[in-house]
């Protein structure tokens, strides 16, 4: 008998209505021959909501606290599909993150699994139950509660189908697979069968919603094959697994954009060795992600331009960071942006296909749309352009690689 691990999100369980009706779809998988786990998200906007409690008590709090609080709206979504499913006749039992033995580091609110203690749930399948575990949770090694970060719920579905070396993990979400763009942009936008890891690794990574990066780089990593999948359509999804022979004739899979993108520069700054350091340093010890970097050595002698591009959400932050910097080297000055995009294209093609970087070039140049930055590797080409200007961009590339057909 198979193993399947079974994921749905906030709004697949959103509504007790919604329950039942992924209790259905549970039960449906049960009648296939298969052995079920099901890892469940919070109630779509409970997790703002708790969020928005605690704000009240204190704005700046972060850490053990936050976490016990957020945790309970995966423990609610979990408890009511057991309710759910044994009413159906399904025997069914919910575990908390703790319960399932899901050790993860300190890290609050966005901790790492460090190992899963399965043992409790393998006793519990060998009842033939199905076991609902409530997703983006874990425990410390001293018994704190822990959570993963927004979109964890994947990361722990992927994270027991590794452990349990499941068939495959199943996400249902609100879309019925991964489309070449976002189809809300570009109504030509295509359903994907299959994508590899990679590919959807770049693609989570430079904006694509649908899944937690994390849980993507812990799929490849354990080839733990994925299939997104919607809860209120019926379809095989998209298989996102190693790459295939017959993907070596797509040159390009899809086109992805993210408005949380800021950029900042410092300007005049010497051109020297250990000066990017001086600059990055802090901005890391502010736990603040660096995405795209470019260093421009000025007209004059020994003077540098240095630019990069941060979250959005840590603008403001980066840029007092960047100024308190500038005051202590003794030269330069900061400026920014947060009306900037990141566009960009992806696909394993690109290894053995020359041209697409100038066809993508060419394109967005005949639209009349500017480049500030371009950051490229082995499977994509990003470039930063205008905010106003990304819809636009997105169609361009979308038509000019023929990404419809």
């Amino acid at each position: 008998m198979s193993l399947v691990v079974q994921k749905f999100g906030g709004t697949s369980v959103a509504s007790v209505e919604l329950i039942e009706h992924v209790a259905t779809l549970v039960k449906d998988t049960c009648s296939q021959g298969h052995q079920v786990i099901v890892v469940v998200s919070a109630m779509s906007g409970e997790t703002d909501r708790l969020l928005g409690l605690a704000e009240k008590v204190d704005e700046y709090y972060n850490g053990r606290e936050l976490d016990a609080l957020l945790a309970t709206g995966e423990q609610g979504s979990a408890a009511l599909l057991a309710i759910a499913l044994n009413k159906q006749g399904i025997q069914a039992v919910s575990m908390t993150g703790w319960q399932v033995g899901m050790l993860t580091d300190q890290n609050y609110n966005k901790a790492r699994i460090q190992s899963i203690d399965a043992s409790k749930i393998k006793k519990c399948l060998e009842q033939s139950k199905v076991v609902v575990v409530a997703g983006f949770q874990g425990i410390d090694e001293n018994g704190n509660i822990t959570t993963l970060g927004r979109g964890g719920s994947d990361t722990t579905a992927v994270a027991l189908a590794a452990e349990l070396k499941c068939l495959e993990c199943r996400i249902y979400t609100d879309v019925d697979g991964i489309y070449t763009t976002d189809p809300r942009i570009e109504p030509k936008a295509r359903r994907l069968k299959s994508i590899t890891f990679e590919e959807m690794l770049e693609m989570a990574s430079l904006g694509s919603k649908v899944l937690q990066i994390r849980s993507v780089e812990l799929a490849g990593k354990y080839n733990v094959p994925i299939r997104v999948l919607s809860t209120f359509k019926e379809g095989r999804g998209t298989l996102i697994s190693y790459e295939e022979n017959s993907m070596e004739k797509m040159r390009i899979s899809g086109v992805a954009s993210n408005r949380d993108e800021a950029q900042l520069t410092v300007r005049g700054v010497p051109d020297k060795p250990g000066v990017a350091a001086n600059i990055l340093a802090p901005i890391a010890d502010a736990n603040i992600e660096i995405d795209m970097i470019v260093q421009n050595v000025g007209s004059r002698d020994g003077i540098a331009d240095f630019t990069f591009t941060v979250h959005r959400r840590d603008y403001r932050k980066a840029m007092q960071v960047l100024e308190n910097t500038v005051a202590e080297l003794g030269s330069g000055r900061v400026i920014g942006t947060d009306d900037i995009v990141k566009v960009s294209l992806v696909g394993v093609g690109m290894r053995s296909h020359a041209g697409i970087a100038s066809k993508m070039f060419s394109a967005l140049a005949q639209a009349d749309i500017d480049i500030r930055m371009i950051s490229t590797s082995e499977i994509k080409i990003s470039v930063v352009i205008k905010e106003e200007l990304m819809n636009k961009a997105v169609q361009v590339l979308h038509d000019a690689f023929g990404l419809d057909k």
